[in-house]
């Protein structure tokens, strides 16, 4: 190693891999590159470090030999390794305050090993030969957002900081203003509120008698957004439809005796409140009816569920759409952050056992990319990558998820994280006191994430880029790590334990039990939204100047609304104090007490009182900031099915219709298999970590060869408990869909359907089934998708009745769709995810999808395809008949008939038919299996038309593998139900119809799809 020591104040320090050690990062981009179309010759990577400090040249070596270079497998060298002829060396460096914890965790380590201090950024420098490079590095190394790229080695005289700030409290002039000003200012200050409510803050101020100061002004927009307060699904809505087509649907949902519902004498139907009166009410209406092992449902972070007598089960979903269309890296990992943090924010604390993601981008080989958006190829393969370093750096297995393909995602992708956490029954609640302290524990705040909840509810346009780069947030999943250990020791505490074991429980003072009253994560609205729902009742006096910041220079303002990331707030009574602060020295977690709940009441009951230094610079009445927005009636139109039509972007070319020759049945499998909707995900699924924490019983991939698509993951959350949560996911994009003559009504039952049958497969009781709703949709302004939002609810409301399956949590994001330079909007389809988890009583009984053994039987069982609209085959090859319907009655017979079979020891394999329809189910069952397994099968019981009964899709059906006392005891139980389609061989390959492909082929087009 070069041991010479810069003369500037900041050291570049260069780690290369060895020839040897090989480069997979210069691998990587050599792939993508040329995949892409680029001519590439070659490319060279190298990690660089700037330290800044007083570092003599022992501290150098130190750094290099002890800490940042693998002495076996790399080169170091202090400055910059020269290029070769023909390199053009470009490097990506983090913006000036764009959090890197990379440069983090390399700081706090020279610290804690070698007493080194200094400041650290971090970098990767390429070196690659290519006549594009430049463009090569814009397009797949580097996001103007938070990164720079610099053409040679970069070596600035010193590392950027901020600089100090000076308190001034603005007030922001509103009482005088009128209707086409407020709309200004809303939209000039990124506010994103709509007339009503700034006319509403604008009447609270006259009252008043004084203008609002920034702060409050922002402290309300926050609180009101539609990313925190869901504002259109709590609306009063006045729904009708239009049109004879409209009207001859409306027999399918019962509104009259709904609750919340009123139906007018002109057939329109007032709501009063939309969540209530449906997702909500369906909960409530269960828990009447008996079911009772629903803990705490709609009030905390995560919805709760009982899972045996001592332990109680949390789960989460949320979205994180528009910050990943900026920045998808980032974007995904803070989604996956933060909702792992309302986890760790639920009750008293949960520790998170497993998490789920679900992307919907659009196709990576789409043709044209308006400006301003990122290519699906990048932003999926980003996505990926920040779910799967935050969630593998915590040591949290990914274990569930999917991926749906539509180019009308190309502006505005959506990216659902969700999790799953563990926590005892007796600490599935608490409240702040009065004079409870209020304690910042985890990462510093910066500006980073600023105006991100208003952002988030708003429409994505070309200029968002450029516009909204403060709203990006970048986490630091060892940061939280941290936090988390931190806080489940402080819940666990037992007093006068001492504190020489950090894997104990820790204090020498303190109370038994939770250290703290009450918990909850600083997401969406920073320290604003934090400590304003924590304070709600009691009111909360804030003291701004004592947050620890990441960089001097910010404002008031900009400490209490920013997202920065791994920080978590908690109620804290004073006497509690000196133990959280010992347990969070020995976890290395910093703690700021920026002050207390409980504040003496105004005119209007408790009050928000924020303070700078001394000053204040906010006051606001909790009853206005919570109660006070308004809620306009707002107008929904139905306006019927369409018309749809033959294939959409992504899927291939419509063909079939109009006299063309249809597919063979050996064509339209293989076609279908290599659809990217139904294609093998495993190039994702291999880079998340799914077995960690050892609980983990049905990985995503499984059978011999473990390439096989379980339908769900099944995990042990208390070890040693033989009992289990199945954890599994339904989309039915293609049933909603207005460009396919779709109904969001249908939709919502079978994505209901569909999770509940991936869950039964596994061996979930469908009695103990507990789901979440998670809406995205394009802008309900528009009176025709706040009707199709009405439908989709109205579904939600009817199929959780009928499986009897209660929604404990949810999350909306209605506002995603994407203006482009020339005016033109993409909507995106209504998208709804369900999200459910289930108890497995008994972990010996666990099935998979993988076929097992030749000579056992294949049995269809449930409602038999009748059509192929909203289809796969219909995407591919043309939609023909009419859209098919749930059957409220005997789906939910069917699952329950499914479950006890499979809780008898009855069934070898189980498979829900989804994506593809009947013949897709049983070639990925080939597919999972040990490769020398074969079928042959005959669906010509399913329909008279071999291509519906192959192909069509529809809510209620599974297909089974029996062996003789398995099919006598399925014949007994489902009855006509079931149909026999096929046995197993020995052949390696799939007849049907006159038709052979070999197992391998199958294999070959459903792994070889989906690239990222």
């Amino acid at each position: 190693m070069t041991t010479l020591v810069s003369t500037t104040r900041v050291i570049r320090i260069e780690v290369r891999p060895t020839d040897t050690a090989g480069d997979p990062v210069a691998s990587r981009l050599l792939r993508e590159a040329r995949a892409l179309g680029f001519a590439v010759d070659s490319v060279r990577s190298a990690r660089v470090y700037l330290l800044e400090g007083s570092l003599s040249d022992s501290d150098v070596e130190r750094a290099v030999s002890g800490l940042l270079a693998d002495p076996v497998a790399e080169t170091a060298v202090v400055g910059a390794m020269e290029t070769s002829p023909g390199e053009t060396t470009l490097e990506v460096h983090p913006l000036a305050g764009v959090m890197d914890p990379t440069a983090a965790s390399v700081r706090d380590a020279l610290r804690e090993l070698y007493g080194i201090e200094a400041e650290v950024s971090s970098g990767r420098r390429y070196d690659i030969v290519s006549g594009a490079a430049k463009t090569i590095a814009e397009r797949l190394l580097a996001n103007s957002v938070v990164s720079a790229i610099h053409e040679g080695a970069f070596h600035p005289g010193e590392l950027p900081k901020g600089h100090g700030y000076e308190l001034k409290v603005t007030r922001v002039p509103i009482t005088d203003l009128d209707d086409a000003a407020l709309e200004k200012l809303s939209r000039g200050a990124h506010l994103f509120l709509d007339l009503e409510e700034m006319r509403a803050i604008r009447d609270e101020y006259r009252t008043l008698g004084r203008e609002p100061t920034d702060i409050e002004l922002e402290t309300l927009a926050q609180t009101w957004s539609e990313h925190c307060v869901h504002k259109t699904l709590k609306s009063r809505i006045s729904y009708r439809h239009a049109g004879a087509e409209a009207r001859g649907r409306e027999d399918r949902i019962g509104w009259r005796g709904r609750p919340g519902h009123t139906v007018n004498d002109d057939g329109s139907v007032t709501i009063e409140n939309l969540l209530k009166s449906t997702v909500a009410a369906a909960t409530f209406e269960l828990i009447e009816e008996g079911v009772d092992w629903t803990l705490s449902v709609f009030v905390d972070n995560a919805g709760i569920i009982g899972f045996d007598d001592e332990h109680a089960v949390c789960v989460k979903v949320e979205t994180h759409n528009h910050p990943s269309a900026l920045e998808p890296y980032g974007g995904a990992a803070t989604g996956i952050g933060g909702c792992i943090r309302d986890i760790i924010g639920t009750g008293l604390a949960a520790k998170p056992i497993a998490s789920t993601d679900v992307f919907c981008v659009a196709t990576p080989d789409i043709d044209n990319v308006p400006a301003g958006c990122i290519h699906p190829r990048r932003i999926l393969s980003e996505v990926v990558a920040g779910v799967r370093d935050y969630g593998n750096r915590m040591g949290i297995p990914t274990v569930n998820g999917a991926v749906w393909f539509d180019d009308r995602y190309v502006g505005n992708p959506l990216v659902y994280c969700g999790c799953v956490g563990v926590m005892p029954s007796d600490k599935i609640a608490g409240d702040p006191e009065p004079g409870d302290r209020i304690i910042a524990l985890g990462g510093r705040t910066g500006r980073d994430g600023i105006h991100g909840a208003t952002f988030s509810s708003a429409e994505l346009t070309d200029t968002h880029a450029d516009e909204f780069a403060h709203a990006v947030q970048i986490g630091n999943a060892i940061e939280e790590k941290r936090v988390l250990d931190a806080i489940l020791r402080a819940r666990d505490h037992v007093a006068g334990e001492g504190s020489g074991n950090r894997h104990r429980a820790s204090g020498e003072d303190g109370d038994a039990g939770p250290l703290f009253n009450a918990i909850t994560d600083c997401g969406a609205g920073g320290f604003s939204s934090a400590v304003g729902e924590m304070g709600e009742k009691l009111g909360a006096e804030v003291h701004l100047e004592r947050a620890p910041l990441k960089y001097d220079g910010l404002s008031y303002t900009e400490i209490w609304i920013s997202e920065a990331q791994e920080r978590m707030v908690l109620a804290v009574p004073p006497r509690n104090l000196e133990a959280l602060k010992r347990i969070c020295a020995e976890e290395h977690v910093e703690l700021a007490d920026l002050g207390h709940f409980g504040t003496p009441s105004g005119a209007q009951g408790p009050e928000l009182i924020l303070n700078y230094g001394g000053t204040e610079v906010g006051r606001l009445p909790m009853s206005f900031l919570h109660d006070g927005i308004p809620t306009p009636i707002r107008e929904a139109v139905w306006r019927g099915l369409g018309t749809g039509h033959s294939g959409l972007s992504g899927g291939g070319e419509g063909r079939g219709g109009d006299g063309a020759a249809e597919p063979t049945t050996r064509e339209a499998l293989l076609r279908l298999l290599a659809h990217p909707n139904i294609a093998s995900k495993h190039e994702i699924i291999r880079q998340y970590d799914h077995e960690v924490q050892g609980n983990t019983v049905v990985k995503p991939l499984g059978g011999p060869l473990q390439r096989g698509p379980m339908d769900a993951a099944v995990i042990e959350p208390v070890p040693g408990s033989g009992r289990g949560i199945a954890i599994g996911c339904g989309l039915a994009t293609n049933v909603g869909d207005p460009q396919r003559g779709g109904d969001p009504y249908e939709m919502a039952l079978a994505a209901i359907d569909e999770c509940v049958r991936n869950l039964v497969c596994v061996g979930a009781d469908p009695e103990r089934i507990a789901i979440l709703d998670n809406f995205c949709w394009p802008s309900c302004r528009k009176p025709e998708n706040l009707a199709s939002l009405v439908r989709a609810a109205e579904g939600c409301y009817d199929g959780a009745k009928a499986y009897r399956t209660p929604f404990v949590s949810g999350k909306d994001s209605l506002n995603n769709q994407f203006t482009t330079e020339d005016g033109r909007t993409i909507e995106i389809p209504p998208t709804l995810l369900i999200t459910g988890v289930g108890i497995v009583e008994d972990l010996e009984r666990v099935v998979t999808m993988a076929a097992k053994r030749a000579g056992n039987t294949l049995a269809f069982v449930g409602r038999r395809p009748t059509t192929l609209r909203a289809s796969h085959f219909g995407t591919l090859f043309g939609d023909r008949g009419e859209l098919r319907t749930a059957d409220l009655d005997a789906d939910p017979r069917t699952a329950a008939t499914i479950a006890s079979l499979v809780a008898g020891g009855h069934v070898a394999a189980a498979h829900d038919v989804s994506d593809g329809g009947v013949l897709c189910a049983i070639a990925e069952m080939l597919i999972g299996s040990d490769g020398t397994l074969g079928a042959s099968v005959d669906l010509s019981g399913l329909h008279d038309d071999p291509l519906v009964a192959a192909f069509g899709e529809g809510s209620g059906g599974y297909v089974l593998e029996l062996d003789g006392a398995g099919l006598e005891a399925a014949e007994r139980a489902c009855g006509g139900a079931l149909s026999v389609v096929g046995s197993l061989d020995g052949s390696g390959s799939l007849a049907v119809g006159g038709e052979t492909v070999g197992v391998g082929a199958l294999a070959e087009a459903w792994l070889g799809t989906v690239k990222v």
